[in-house]
């Protein structure tokens, strides 16, 4: 995406680039950090300062400017998706862009046909595969050589053992001291995470399901460099909002501290916890974030009760906020319930 620099003079090229990493990430803390700081009410401008601080110092964001990367692009293009547009017929457009950009976002795609939502499967594959057929018009020979070459060349992506690797395959590669993962182990450890991440995805609010996808992206993908760990941003953020959020800073520490780096082998026994620490942190993400309930449309702690807002919710509200502490409510809301009430229709809820 962003090799249209190319043509730019060496700094004008800089320039663009950060200007454009900048903007997305200031357009991804408007999405997933500002919803947040007006529930709680706080300063809405000193919150995105805050917020805004703390990204810039968190290493995977580091890299993505340092080395020029479009991982927040892409990241932004599919918070914008499953936020402002997963009620809308546009549902998809964001993931197949970001798909055509990039194989890996690709797992979004999966994600919605997974929980159910077949139509935005379908547009995020028609988007992706409409803009791939447009960079093969524009662009021939370079889409060409990627797809029939440079796609099935492995050799070009680097040692798979190496530290800033921290996916799956990286760990089983550290496992081995020639450096080589066993396929039928990385594979076994694939299946697993995919499965636990199904089932997690078709139980959690749709906020919460795209961002276990995200961090489920960074563990099964053969390579997941350390810049692209942005994609675990949005799963700390809802960490964060949470009873468990001493977790969230914890790993949000670690994430930052560029840790990994003190065992840059990661073979040898004593190192290889430390080696793979922020695979641990994305399994402990896809395992441990909590689920979220719905309420005016807006995902909120599980644990949240209306009476801690009483300037947003009305009486009737404050109680049905209690009930749905105990109801799998990822597309019900109350101006939906209301609805449905004033109207006889009878919605079915499964208990928890």
């Amino acid at each position: 995406m962003l090799s249209p620099l190319a043509l730019l003079p060496w700094h004008p090229a800089i320039a663009l680039s950060l200007v454009i990493n900048t903007a997305a990430g200031a357009a991804l803390l408007g999405l997933i950090i500002d919803p947040i700081a007006k529930r709680q009410g706080w300063h809405r401008g000193l919150t995105f300062g805050l917020a805004a601080c703390a990204v810039a110092v968190f290493e995977p964001v580091r890299d993505t400017f340092s080395f020029g990367q479009v991982n927040l692009v892409l990241l932004i293009l599919v918070v914008a998706d499953t936020h402002l547009l997963r009620q809308t017929r546009f549902h998809g457009v964001g993931i197949g862009i970001a798909s055509a950009i990039k194989l890996t976002p690709g797992i979004f795609i999966i994600y919605l046909l997974v929980t159910g939502q077949r139509r935005a499967a379908a547009v995020a594959g028609g988007t992706a595969g409409a803009a791939t057929l447009i960079a093969f018009a524009i662009a021939p020979d370079a889409s060409r050589t990627f797809w029939t070459e440079a796609l099935w060349d492995t050799n070009r992506i680097g040692n798979l053992a190496y530290v800033s690797n921290q996916s799956l395959q990286g760990v089983v590669a550290r496992l081995d001291p020639s450096g080589t993962p066993s396929k039928l182990g990385w594979l076994i450890l694939v299946a697993a995470v995919i499965a636990l991440w199904v089932y997690r995805v078709r139980r959690v609010d749709p906020y919460t399901g795209a961002a276990l996808t995200g961090v489920v992206q960074c563990l099964v993908s053969p390579i997941t460099w350390v810049h692209h760990l942005v994609w675990v941003l949005p799963a700390l953020v809802l960490l964060a909002d949470s009873k468990r959020r001493g977790y969230a800073a914890a790993a949000y520490v670690v994430l930052c501290s560029s840790v990994v780096w003190l065992w840059w082998d990661g073979r040898a026994p004593g190192e290889f916890i430390g080696a793979n620490a922020y695979v641990w942190i994305c399994v402990a993400l896809l395992i441990y974030l909590p689920a979220r309930k719905m309420v005016n449309g807006e995902a909120v702690p599980i644990d949240t009760e209306a009476a801690d807002y009483p300037d947003r919710y009305s009486g009737h509200d404050r109680v049905m906020a209690k009930l749905l502490a105990r109801v799998d409510v990822r597309d019900v809301d109350l101006d939906q319930r209301r609805a449905e009430e004033r109207t006889g229709i009878a919605q079915r809820v499964r208990v928890m």
